[in-house]
């Protein structure tokens, strides 16, 4: 047998491509709030890995419900002969073009050899009128099976009106916002459908377990995108080319700003790779200077600092267990250059540390991200380089950015077509072990340098404690919800 296929029908503008986008997790459905956008049925298979695992098929809308059911009506001979007449509505509107959205909803659902069930969708945010009756008892004629769904597009406060009309003619009603459905919720859903015909359950369990295994995948992918990033940013570098004579300090700003526009570039693009993995293709990110337009801050900003960095208890919880906080990053971390001249361990880590100028960014170190030293060349002239990242707090506001926009796209549902933002987003914060371990990889990372094999295995390592991590952040937004 075919995988199942499931027609969404009812009123024009009550979420049916909403529905759809969500189940197919298609972003390419037509999402709008004009009546009407749909004119065609159109099939949007859900697929993993090449295997179509259930089809969802967009249709019209409802625009003569009530005229097309008393043609019916008219023709109405036993029970048995009903879905009969249906389907010779189907013939005979096809030819005299009266009823172009009744025939084009109704036609998948008559298919010879593969008709496809019914989810009869309804807005509960509105009240319940008789007019939607005549839709109810067409679909009871077709025979199919059948399922209602409530799709809150506003308040739900018709919610238990919808209940009690719809339970006199459908085997299962649900509530279901296409807009905001977790992930658990689209699965159970599915489980649901399975109830509606023996020979669906098998399949449709299936899907269930594919669709898990595909979104731990995806996790996974997202987790090395975010690891990638991390190791890339400590080992970064930018660097200009001086004469033997020249003098370094009247080009540090303009290679400062290149180096940070180059972590911001890196930050940008795993943003593209983490939406490309979740399918949103083309998602519009509203950003002021690179940042979501909730944060309004940018990635070197006091604000952002202080909400994705370390506390000084963090920090120093850190020391405590790694033997210094400049220490649990390694040697690395603080040997910092400036203008040829190495400063002492101590006086590096109290630039990161220390609290006398002040701020926030004056005990987490903010207003040093990295530093300059002076390279003579074998061959003359000299090179100026910034960077790698020499702030032990650094990786942690990266990974926090880099954390929160994977929450944002992984609980999207592909029915949103706004833009991504945030009105009161932030992330659970990490747990000592979750600091200690990721201390640990970002010390490796940045102990890498040009090794690619050790770069390597550090990556591998972030990439497990981040999945981790990823993967509680979903399991707590699924309690929540």
């Amino acid at each position: 047998m075919s995988e199942p296929r499931f027609a969404v029908v009812g009123h024009p503008n009550k979420g049916k491509s909403s529905i759809v986008a969500t189940l197919a997790a298609d972003d390419q459905v037509r999402v709008a709030p004009t009546p009407g956008t749909t004119t065609r049925s159109r099939e949007f298979p859900m697929s993993v890995d090449g295997q179509t695992l259930y089809t969802l098929i967009d249709t019209p809308g409802f625009q003569r419900a009530r005229r097309a059911w008393d043609w019916m009506k008219q023709r109405q001979t036993s029970a048995d002969q009903h879905a009969q007449v249906v389907r010779d509505f189907i013939a005979e509107q096809e030819r005299a073009d009266h009823y172009p959205d009744e025939v084009e909803l109704l036609r998948p659902l008559m298919e010879p050899d593969k008709p496809a069930g019914i989810l009869y969708v309804v807005d509960g945010s509105v009240p319940y009128g008789p007019e939607y009756e005549a839709e109810m008892e067409i679909l009871r004629w077709a025979g199919r099976p059948s399922l209602a769904l409530i799709n809150p597009i506003g308040q739900a406060d018709h919610v238990d009106a919808w209940r009690a009309a719809l339970g006199q003619y459908f085997k299962i009603v649900r509530v279901f916002n296409a807009v905001t459905a977790e992930f658990d919720k689209r699965l159970e859903l599915l489980r649901a459908f399975g109830q509606l015909q023996d020979d669906w359950r098998g399949p449709l369990e299936q899907a269930v377990r594919a669709l898990d295994a595909d979104r731990t995948r995806r996790r996974r992918e997202s987790a090395r995108e975010l690891a990638a990033l991390l190791a890339e940013a400590l080992t970064l570098t930018a660097e200009k080319k001086l004469g033997p004579d020249a003098d370094a300090k009247p080009y540090r700003e303009e290679l400062l700003e290149k180096f940070k526009g180059e972590l911001r570039r890196r930050e940008r693009r795993c943003r593209d790779a983490v939406e490309a993995i979740y399918d949103h293709h083309g998602l519009d990110r509203q950003e002021s200077d690179d940042e979501y337009e909730s944060l309004k801050e940018d990635l070197f900003s006091e604000k952002t600092w202080a909400e994705f960095g370390l506390t000084r208890r963090n920090l120093a919880a850190l020391g405590a267990v790694s033997g210094g906080v400049a220490g649990a990053m390694g040697t690395h971390w603080v040997d910092v250059v400036t203008g040829g001249a190495t400063l002492g361990g101590a006086t590096a880590a109290g630039g990161v540390l220390g609290a006398a100028t002040g701020g926030v960014l004056g005990w987490m170190g903010g207003g040093k991200i990295a530093e300059f030293k002076v390279i003579n060349r074998t061959l003359g002239g000299k090179l100026l380089q910034c960077g790698p990242v020499r702030n032990p707090n650094f990786p942690f506001v990266l990974f926090g950015r880099a954390r929160l926009h994977h929450a944002l796209v992984a609980g999207r549902t592909h029915a949103q077509r706004g833009t991504l933002e945030v009105a009161a987003a932030s992330v659970p914060a990490l747990d000592e072990t979750q600091r200690a371990v990721l201390a640990k990889g970002f010390k490796a990372a940045a102990k890498a340098g040009n090794d690619r094999e050790a770069l390597g295995e550090a990556q591998v390592g972030l990439t497990e404690v981040i999945e981790s991590i990823l993967t509680g952040d979903e399991k707590r937004g699924q309690a929540q919800d």
